[in-house]
């Protein structure tokens, strides 16, 4: 037997540190009892509650949908950005630019949510909109920083491409949007999901932001769980963990699962090829063996 090295029971013990909370959360979802420290047996009623607790379950929607929104406009602006900062090489600006677009990822976000917030006051007196802080105002500033996380994933891969099979494509005729649109962004795919994951998993998660620029009737989710927490953890909120814990955990087993299929069927399809070329250039006849004297 293999000895047990320092380095795996490093690795076991930052795994129970990461997942043995989530574990434990899972298993209080389901105790009986009201009190979340005391166990009261098997119970599913918290669940089954969840129905009838229409503030959570709205705070819930609410979030999934800001979320939805903030990845979707994330991915947008942050491959534009990461495609300006990597293939515009020489404009005026471009330093600010940069540091402009990246500056989300270091500033603290009591001062980006303190600033938004005034913004959206200002806004509010000088054109008269928004006129009231809600939903829209939250899928702005949490759009306002994922895009700096897309922008930075998205630049990493686009640096890594091979700028000749675009350059083939526009030497055969196809215009700049067209060669984006059918080889660029299909190249870069793969950092597009990771971005837009990323943002979804942000928005969903973020209290600070959405405490600045929320109003009411907009509360989300982790609002709603920091203000039940300070009177005391109540068993609904195991429950909704639970269920976005395992929600999550489906989306990624089936990225991960059609990746790897994906994966799978480009290396048969290359081993199909390499096998047909083979069987091509055996069946061949070698000219110089047609040509030798019998």
């Amino acid at each position: 037997m293999k000895r047990f090295s320092f380095s795996s029971l490093m690795l076991v013990l930052g795994l129970l540190f990461i997942y043995a909370p989530m574990l434990i959360l899972v298993i209080y979802s389901f105790n009986a009892s009201k009190l979340v420290t005391v166990w009261g047996g098997w119970s599913i009623k918290w669940y089954v509650g969840l129905l009838d607790n229409s503030q959570l379950m709205g705070s819930v929607v609410r979030s999934l949908e800001i979320a939805c929104y903030t990845a979707i406009a994330a991915v947008a602006l942050g491959t534009l950005a990461a495609f300006v900062l990597t293939r515009i090489t020489h404009f005026k600006g471009r330093t600010l630019f940069g540091g402009l677009v990246t500056a989300p990822l270091v500033m603290p976000e009591v001062i980006t949510g303190l600033s938004l917030l005034l913004l959206f006051v200002a806004m509010a007196q000088m054109i008269g909109w928004p006129q009231e802080r809600g939903i829209v105002t939250i899928w702005i500033a949490h759009t306002t920083f994922c895009s700096a996380y897309v922008a930075v994933v998205v630049s990493a891969r686009l640096r890594e491409l091979d700028l000749s099979i675009e350059e083939a494509a526009m030497d055969l005729g196809a215009r700049p949007w067209k060669v984006f649109f059918l080889i660029t962004i299909p190249m870069i795919a793969p950092s597009l999901a990771a971005g837009g994951m990323m943002s979804f998993a942000l928005s969903l998660d973020d209290l600070v932001l959405a405490s600045f620029v929320s109003g009411p009737g907009s509360t989300t989710l982790p609002m709603e769980v920091f203000s039940a927490v300070r009177l005391g953890v109540k068993p609904e909120i195991n429950a909704v963990a639970s269920l976005i814990l395992l929600a999550v955990s489906l989306v990624t087993f089936l990225v991960w699962y059609f990746s790897h299929r994906a994966e799978e069927n480009r290396k048969r399809a290359i081993q199909q090829a390499i096998e047909e070329s083979a069987a091509d250039s055996w069946k061949q006849p070698d000219p110089r063996r047609a040509a030798a004297p019998v």
